[in-house]
């Protein structure tokens, strides 16, 4: 990574992650964009002596966890006798739990992935064992490229949110063993899963079909509380072009969609993929057009505590406006 790059990502990352937990209002059964609750699962799942673990079902084979700040989903897919871990999580209690609650119901972790390579997506705790981690072969070669500066550790801390920095472990951050490129299909003995790569939000962004289950794990797109977030501008891309080309790849899978898992945000059920996918293209358009959006996710109809999205917003139409 370049110096230049670095210190963009460093704003970037400020400027999407940086606010207060106290802002968050929202709870664990917060209401979808479609004004229904969102269903904590179809039940939440409990150890043997009746307690409660953190991970509700979504899914038959598909579990998830939801973070505080920012409503990242973790995604838990079982396999035979162990898991897929999909974006591990943020603080260090969180993965740990995490942890425990697999080792409880037997299914240890058989390998992570990564969607992208923000932050937020290439965390990793010492408890869950030293499964191989991957990611595209573009998110792994992005990480190596930061991991190879001395200071490091240094630039990544700089973007953490403040209320959690000291809470996040970076000791095994970023690292991501990269898939062949162009590989189809997730290697290992669990369902099939199906690898869709593309360029929106950020290099070696990829989302995750689990066929048999009908559930999309997203990344970053598709949330009811994040609006597109686009790439940085650079002299080879697009980023307008290439979160509508990311959309378009999700749009072929959505028929056989039941559950869509964004990266932040509620669960969305059946017939609410093509709903997402439209209101995240329809916002694309509006950027790209230099109109303002009528989106629900910024504005006055925001969610409470998640009014500064409307402050992403801002920024990108500014920085659009800049490259033209």
């Amino acid at each position: 990574m370049n110096d230049t790059k670095a210190q963009t990502t460093e704003v970037e990352v400020l400027w999407h992650f940086t606010m207060s937990l106290d802002a968050f209002v929202a709870g664990p059964n917060h209401e979808g964009l479609d004004g229904r609750d969102e269903p904590s699962g179809r039940e939440r799942l409990q150890y043997t002596s009746g307690r409660n673990l953190m991970l509700n079902q979504v899914a038959e084979g598909v579990l998830t966890h939801q973070s505080e700040l920012l409503q990242n989903n973790t995604v838990v897919v079982q396999g035979r006798t162990r898991v897929l871990l999909i974006d591990a999580g943020i603080t260090g209690d969180e993965m740990a739990c995490l942890a425990n609650d697999l080792r409880d119901l037997g299914q240890p972790v058989a390998a992570g992935f990564s969607t992208h390579p923000d932050w937020d997506h290439v965390l990793w705790h010492a408890e869950l064992g030293e499964a191989p981690r991957y990611g595209t072969a573009r998110c792994a070669a992005y990480m190596r490229d930061l991991l190879s500066n001395a200071d490091w550790k240094a630039r990544v801390a700089e973007g953490l949110p403040p209320e959690i920095a000291d809470e996040i472990p970076l000791d095994l951050f970023g690292l991501i063993t990269g898939l062949p490129a162009e590989a189809a299909q997730f290697p290992w003995d669990g369902p099939q899963v199906r690898i869709l790569e593309h360029p929106a939000h950020a290099q070696g962004h990829a989302a995750l079909f689990i066929e048999e289950h009908g559930v999309l794990v997203a990344g970053d797109m598709l949330s009811d509380v994040f609006i597109p977030m686009l790439d940085d501008f650079n002299m080879t891309n697009d980023p307008i072009e290439d979160y509508l080309v990311g959309l378009r790849l999700l749009e072929g899978v959505a028929d056989d969609v039941d559950v869509v898992i964004p990266g932040h945000g509620s669960v969305g059920r059946v017939g609410q993929v093509r709903a997402r996918i439209e209101l995240d293209r329809a916002y694309v358009h509006a950027l790209r057009d230099g109109h303002d959006p009528s989106d629900p996710r910024i504005g006055s109809s925001a969610k409470p505590g998640w009014e500064w999205v409307s402050d992403i917003h801002a920024g990108q139409a500014q920085s659009l406006a800049q490259e033209r």
